[in-house]
């Protein structure tokens, strides 16, 4: 691991341990979603299930509204994340206040995926070591599929099982 790499894991382990659950799941559709990366951690550890992590702009992306209608939404990607993911949302939003504790777990996560736009979504699985550190292995990463009009579930949930493959 380059001492870059080093460094960003302690700067992701010190700001999980200072994170207080503000509101940590929600209901949307009939999916639970996790804002607390630790309690996606822990609902993880349990199911075995690698975590699918959102980055969102809720209130300003078009984008972000549009995949949530085309393919979250949707029966077969409702049906296929209970079965094979637990569910982060890492929302950016601009014209809403997010508790703070909250604002920097979600920026250490964008800058530790290199997160450029959004939606971008990673999988991943996470470990602690020593009840501290967090080690994260990064499965793969989903976009948008823009160029699938009218299959957008169906192309989604295939680049999502490609992306599970990797499964560590």
């Amino acid at each position: 691991m380059t001492k870059f790499n080093s460094l960003l894991v302690a700067t992701f382990s010190l700001l999980l341990l200072s994170i207080s659950s503000v509101q940590a799941q929600e209901v949307k559709n009939g999916l639970t979603w996790y804002n607390d990366v630790d309690q996606a951690y822990e609902v993880s550890q349990k199911s075995h299930k690698p975590v699918f992590a959102f980055f969102t702009g809720s209130d300003w992306c078009g984008w972000c509204h549009r995949l949530q209608a085309k393919v979250f939404d949707k029966p077969g990607f409702k049906q296929w994340a209970k079965a094979n993911v637990v569910l982060l949302e890492l929302d950016f939003p601009r014209h809403k206040q997010l508790p703070q504790k909250l604002v920097e777990q979600n920026n250490s996560l964008q800058q530790f995926f290199n997160v450029q736009g959004y939606p971008t979504i990673w999988v991943f699985n996470m470990q602690k070591e020593n009840g501290k550190k967090m080690n994260i292995a990064a499965l793969g990463s989903l976009q948008y599929p823009q160029a699938a009009p009218g299959k957008e579930e169906e192309v989604f949930l295939a680049n999502a099982n490609a992306v599970l493959k990797n499964k560590k």
